[in-house]
């Protein structure tokens, strides 16, 4: 059985980073309003910005729940953010 390289979201890093910005947050401050202390470090967040590393799901989903929107949102390459964040999440 071989191994497939995963596919990862193309936009990604560009949207984690336009999250940080939105919200006026150093990656420090991120790091702490995410609450993940325990599971990254502010250099990760870095790397996750930069699309050198992709954070966890658990990760994910704090961004998500912090810009008031769907993980979904995230990694859909499709889909842009929304203008102004954190937004109103609807339910879908």
């Amino acid at each position: 059985m071989g191994t497939n390289p995963r596919v990862r979201p193309q936009r990604l890093a560009e949207k984690l980073r336009h999250i940080r910005l939105s919200l006026d947050l150093t990656q420090a401050e991120l790091l702490r309003r995410l609450d993940i202390e325990g599971l990254a470090t502010q250099s990760k967040i870095s790397e996750f910005e930069s699309g050198k590393r992709d954070p966890s799901l658990l990760i994910l989903l704090q961004y998500s729940r912090l810009a008031g929107i769907h993980m979904e949102d995230l990694v859909d390459d499709e889909t842009d953010l929304p203008a102004r964040l954190p937004a109103k999440r609807t339910r879908r």
